[in-house]
């Protein structure tokens, strides 16, 4: 039986989601470049804010990612998980910002249970574009039971439970130390068709 979230991350209200998670930083247009805002609708419709609701619901009814209690990371550690078959070469790689970042999810001082949504998209929706080095900020605490460290516990768990994940490990202090997670994907199937088509090509 699944246990609840700890107290201190309950949610107190879906308002309090912020917005910047899902388009992240933005920049404002020049005065050029702004369109007449007059002509435009200032609410989504009724029909828009159904489709919505849906989308979100079918996600979260999908979302395989356990709340069950988790066994806490010492905060001083860093994360390294592979799975079988992965070379260690990749995980060191990895780890020192060898790929490139292709997407990047921020969760500093966000509830757990919002980040367990925010998670479970953000990774899945990587790999249906290809995408194959994403890192997730998640901050670090210094105490064992601090927000960011529960935080971090908790994403280390959550991330094994992917198949779409091959490994991933803390980051380097440039890049964010422990506050940050480098994440690999596995190649999609169409990224290895389109691979060996374009080997096929140069061989002639």
């Amino acid at each position: 039986m699944n246990q609840p979230l700890r107290d201190d991350f309950r949610e107190d209200s879906r308002e309090e989601m912020d917005f910047r998670a899902f388009v992240g930083d933005v920049k404002p247009l020049a005065k050029g470049n702004r369109a007449d805002v007059g002509s435009q609708r200032s609410h989504p419709t009724q029909a828009q804010l159904a489709r919505r609701e849906g989308a979100e619901a079918a996600i979260e009814q999908s979302n395989f990612l356990s709340d069950d209690f988790v066994d806490l990371l010492p905060p001083f550690d860093p994360i390294e998980y592979r799975r079988e078959g992965i070379q260690q070469g990749v995980v060191d790689k990895l780890r020192h910002g060898g790929y490139p970042v292709q997407a990047q999810l921020h969760l500093l001082r966000r509830p757990l249970a919002e980040c367990r949504r925010l998670v479970f998209p953000f990774v899945q929706d990587a790999y249906a574009h290809d995408l194959r080095s994403i890192m997730i900020v998640h901050g670090r605490g210094r105490e064992l039971e601090s927000p960011a460290n529960v935080l971090r516990s908790y994403l280390a768990k959550w991330l094994a439970q992917f198949d779409e994940v091959q490994a991933f490990v803390s980051a380097q202090p440039s890049d964010g130390g422990l506050g940050a997670t480098w994440v690999m994907l596995r190649k999609s199937e169409r990224a290895k068709a389109n691979n060996r088509e374009r080997q096929q090509k140069r061989r002639g």
